[in-house]
């Protein structure tokens, strides 16, 4: 969206207020300064005027969803149903989901519209604990949990994961808690170590834990406690 566009929907400001700020050189995106009413932003986009961060006149929306299995994290696909189609009684523009699971992966999914917030949530750097339920086709071997302690090199990305934790709870199900988010970054880790993940369920990002009382593909708002866990 243009920048003019998203200031005079989303924060309530006049396009010819904008041009002024401009002009004025007084509007930063993502700490560069904007010469052009023009300049592309998104939901994730810091906007920033005379040094102050520009607040939604809209109270931002945040929801926690169990996903079912078969659903896309996206918000439309031409062959796919995506998540969102499953909040079906909420105001869709502007909601993005916050930590994208893959088609076949269940459990919680955060949507929301704030997009200062979701960065906090997904961003590597932010170290986010997220965790997950495993279930793998062959037994765990004993030197998984070192391996996974000592992280795995991915080359694509020429980087190192963090250390994760893992819990064995059988011989082919395991509770995995890793700090990234990298692209299929449990399935891969799990390939590393000669194993293949079969089942995966994400039952927690932060603090902010899967409620036990939503069935899947049910939704809840989250609460404020649960929003200000970023803080």
């Amino acid at each position: 969206m243009r920048l003019d566009c998203f200031l005079s929907k989303q924060a309530a400001y006049s396009r010819k207020s904008v041009l002024q700020l401009i002009s004025r050189r007084l509007i930063e995106v993502d700490g560069v300064t904007v010469d052009n009413r023009c300049h592309p932003v998104t939901n994730f986009s810091l906007i920033e005027i005379a040094g102050k961060p520009v607040t939604h006149s809209q109270p931002a929306r945040y929801f926690m969803l169990n996903k079912p299995a078969g659903y896309l994290s996206a918000t439309t696909d031409k062959q796919h149903p995506v998540a969102l189609e499953l909040l079906e009684s909420i105001e869709q523009q502007g909601l993005h989901i916050a930590g994208r699971l893959d088609r076949a992966t269940t459990g919680l999914l955060i949507i929301t519209d704030d997009g200062q917030w979701s960065r906090k949530l997904t961003e590597p750097k932010q170290k986010i604990p997220k965790t997950y339920l495993v279930e793998t086709a062959y037994a765990l071997s004993p030197e998984t949990p070192q391996r996974f302690t000592e992280g795995i090199y991915f080359s694509y990305e020429e980087m190192t994961t963090s250390p994760a934790l893992i819990e064995l709870l059988d011989e082919t199900t395991a509770r995995l808690t890793i700090y990234e988010g990298r692209y299929h970054q449990v399935k891969r880790m799990f390939a590393a170590v000669g194993n293949r993940v079969v089942s995966l369920h994400r039952e927690s990002m932060g603090e902010i834990i899967l409620d036990s009382k939503l069935e899947l593909g049910a939704f809840r708002a989250l609460t404020a406690q649960e929003i200000n866990s970023l803080n």
